[in-house]
This record gives structure tokens, sequence and C-alpha cells, in this order.
């Protein structure tokens, strides 16, 4: 029991819930506290900016308060990216806008055509629109050409000479591309989701753009297995915001909207340790001595904030990742995540998903292992571990000078040699990684490091033609190996 003087609990203390959603609360799985939104249960205060403003008077946790409708508003934006240029009703006032004809047919009948293109009629507010992308394309040669240079290192200024187009038109033509990614990949992710009661899913966060240091995170999950990538998205805006806050603010709406941040004096970090074990208590000690636990940007000594458009705090970007996750996998009686030693993916996971881990049927996995390791293979000496200040449960396998260590965050036990054994990430890594090294003239250039809305439809593009078109080494794509079709698209039929 934490003893303090600080001891004001009015409700009013803790950020306004939104959509029924409270995401401020105890995030230690074996505290009694753990998910309870009673501000009696924590000791609360707003008075002392260098102290915690929430501490489990169980446990001594003090986990980082989030504005909750921020991250509503998030959800909404990462949504409408999901959605656009996909079918669906248009009417702001209609409860079923922003839900695609291709996934909610339920809202929608068949209203004709207009010309080619297939006709829809909204059952709840009757607004009549059309599927712009349904008709004939007669540009398929055309973007299956541009297609084929950006995939094999042409330049735009390549392309477009090639091609003869000026680069509005390069840019214009590759949001047509992504919208129709979007539109195919719409219907193999609703079909995985209704059909997969029990899913593994990767999850891993990185710098979009690694040589630009312009703090634009990008978060993915896939299937653990296949690596088809379900969802994917990015802490930045193209648009600009009305309002901007330095400071982090949980009770101020808008405050996930990030201003220009000075820079500060970082220490520079000592070499990193040998070994899995050091490593991983030396990423706890990094973890402990940011200013946010849940904000990898504030350890940075300066960001170079993009010329064009805004960047969103990232926990609210992978609060709001989750959540999208949770709607889309609502028949889903089975889940498992995994996911590298990371905070932020941690609670965001956590938080998210309070209801299913106290049911025990959602199982969420820190997975850390030496290059080289081969996953799959049966664990044999288990050796228990307990790390950090959250006293997390580490159990740890060794085969020759390679090892491999897991911590079922849920807190379940006897297992262990399961998730040793099935446990991993690299899927998703690895696509994010191939992403990085496909296009590394253009995710590099010098003139796009502070320009990153160049790069969106590029990752639409690139999830569609990874899920659909890329062939593993057992020649089969990520949609071929969970059973969604039955050969590889090619680019003419990606763009159909």
């Amino acid at each position: 029991m934490i003893n303090t003087d600080r001891t004001d609990n009015d409700v009013s203390l803790l950020p306004e819930a939104a959509n029924n959603q409270q995401l401020n609360h105890c995030k230690t799985v074996g505290c009694v506290n753990f998910g309870s939104t009673d501000p009696n249960h924590y000791v609360l205060q707003r008075n002392n900016p260098n102290k915690p403003l929430l501490v489990c008077r169980e446990c001594g946790a003090f986990p980082p308060l989030i504005n909750n409708q921020d991250v509503m508003q998030e959800v909404r934006r990462l949504r409408q990216q999901q959605t656009c240029g996909l079918p669906a009703c248009t009417n702001p006032d209609c409860e079923n806008i922003t839900l695609p004809v291709l996934t909610h047919r339920q809202h929608y009948h068949a209203f004709g055509f207009s010309g080619d293109r297939q006709r829809y009629r909204c059952k709840s507010c009757q607004t009549t629109f059309v599927d712009r992308w349904s008709g004939f394309n007669t540009k398929n040669t055309l973007q299956q050409k541009l297609l084929a240079m950006l995939f094999t290192g042409y330049s735009v200024r390549d392309i477009c000479r090639r091609l003869k187009m000026n680069p509005k038109s390069f840019y214009d033509q590759l949001s047509h591309i992504a919208s129709r990614c979007r539109r195919q990949l719409a219907m193999f992710d609703a079909r995985l989701c209704k059909h997969s009661k029990q899913l593994s899913l990767a999850s891993n966060i990185r710098v979009l753009q690694p040589q630009s240091e312009n703090g634009v995170n990008w978060i993915a999950s896939c299937e653990a297995f296949s690596g088809y990538v379900l969802a994917q998205d990015t802490n930045y805006q193209s648009s600009d915001a009305e309002t901007l806050s330095e400071q982090h603010d949980p009770y101020q709406t808008g405050t996930r909207f990030m201003a220009h941040p000075p820079a500060q004096i970082i220490e520079v970090p000592p070499s990193q340790p040998q070994g899995l074990l050091a490593r991983i208590d030396g990423t706890y000690r990094a973890v402990m001595s940011r200013p946010n636990l849940e904000n990898p940007l504030t350890s940075l000594p300066r960001i170079n904030y993009p010329a064009k458009g805004c960047l969103i705090r990232p926990q609210y970007t992978v609060y709001a990742h989750y959540l999208y996750l949770r709607e889309m996998l609502t028949d889903n009686e089975t889940l498992s995540i995994f996911m590298p030693q990371e905070p932020l993916l941690r609670s965001a996971c956590i938080s998210i998903f309070t209801d299913r881990i106290k049911a025990r049927t959602l199982h969420p996995v820190y997975v850390e292992a030496d290059a080289g390791w081969q996953h799959g293979q049966p664990a044999n000496k288990v050796d228990i571990v307990m790390m950090g200040w959250w006293r997390d449960r580490w159990a740890f396998t060794r085969d020759g000078e390679l090892s491999k260590g897991i911590c079922h965050l849920g807190g379940e036990k006897g297992n262990e040699t399961k998730w040793l054994e099935h446990a991993s990430h690299d899927t998703v890594r690895r696509y994010q990684q191939r992403f990085h090294d496909q296009f590394s003239q253009l995710v590099n250039e010098p003139r796009r490091k502070l320009r990153p809305g160049g790069l969106m439809p590029l990752l639409d593009i690139y999830r569609a033609w990874h899920n659909l078109c890329h062939q593993e080494k057992n020649g089969l794509t990520p949609a071929q190996q969970i059973g969604l079709v039955n050969a590889p698209l090619t680019l003419e039929q990606l763009l159909s």
C-alpha cells in the first residue's frame, strides 16, 4: 500500500470518458485495481507537474494519463484514412458515414448504374452514391508501368520523364492506385476477420524514415505466421491542425497534436550490453528514463518537424490502432498479440483489451530473441526471471549461443514452452524492413525528410502488393497462406 499525502480523489481529476471508454486505470495485470476506473483506488493530483498525475494505491504503478476524447478522434481519423476512396455514404448526418459498402453491405442496396459504374443507396438516409472504382480502369496499363518502375528503383523524376507526365500527375496516379488497393484489401480484410475465430497477430512500431528524425512513427500489425498485414498507421496528418500543443495535457481536447518541440539535452546512451537478458534489462532502464514512458519521442534530443502537415503524439495513434483492430475482430474468440519490448504497445494493448485479458481470451506477449534464432524450434530448458520495475515474468531458453525470451503480459503461467516455440513478430519486422529496402531512395530522399505525406499512398500500395502479390520463399503470398485466395494476383488484377 502506497503512503502519500496527495489525496485528492475528486472524479474530475480523471480525464472525461468518451464513448463509454475510460483508458486511464492501473495497467498492472496482477494488481487488484487492474482496469478499475474508480478514482478511490488511486492517488490523483494536478498541482505538481513533476509528479505522477495518477498513482495506484495498491501496486504503486503510475501510468501516464491520456485524453479519451482525443483517442476517439484519432480512431475516426484512422478510419477515414483506411476507407478513403471506398464507396460509402457521404451524408455527414448519417450513422453509416465512412462505413464502406464492401464490408457493410447490410446498410446499402444496389441502385442501378452510372455509366459502367455501380450506384448504391443508403438504407438509413436514402443518399445515393457511385462506386468510382467499379468501372473499367482506363489507366490500367499506365499504372502498371508506373508501379513496375517504382518497385524497380526508378526515381520520381525518371518515371515522369519516361511516362511523359509531370510530378503532379504522378502523385495523382499514385493516389488513384492507393484507392484501388484499399478497395481490393477491404474485402480480404473483412473475410479474414470474420472467419478467423483463433488468430495470432504480430505488432511492431518503428520510424517511417530512419534518416530523417522527423518524428513520424509507423505501427503495423499482421497475421503472425503468414505475414498478412491487417492494419498499419502513422502518427502523421497531411493537413494542418487548428491548434498544436507544446506540452501534453490529458485534460485538454486536441492535445494529441504536437507543436514543434524545443531541442533538449539527452545523455549519450551507454553501449548496447551483450546478451539477451542484459539487453532486456537495459531496455527497461531506458524506458524508465523517458519523461513519458508511453511516448518514445520524448527521449529524442530533437525532432525535425515536417514542413507540411502535423505530428500526432504516438500514444494516441497506437491506442487508436488497437481500437480499430478491436472493432474489426468482434467475431474473434481467441487472440494472441506478439510484440517487441515497447511499453507503448504494451499499455495500448492492455488498455484496449482489458475485458478480454480478464476473460483469458487474449494473450499479449513480449518476444525478444537473438539474431539468427530459428522460431518454431521446441524450447529445451526454461529459466524464469523477474525483470524491470513491473517485475515482469520472463521465460528464457537457449540453443547453443543463441537465446530467446518471452513475457506473457496477461500473467499466464504454465505455457512458457508453447509461447517460446510459437511467439514471434519477425513477419511484421521483415515486412517493414522490406519496405525500407525496396524504396530506400524515395524514403531517404533529402527533400522528402520534411515532407512524409508523399509516402502515405505508397504505404497502402505496398501493403496490397505484399498481401496479394508478393510470393514468399514457399511460392505463396500471405493471402494464399491463410486461404483467402487460390493464386497470386497480378498487377493488372490488383489495379482492375
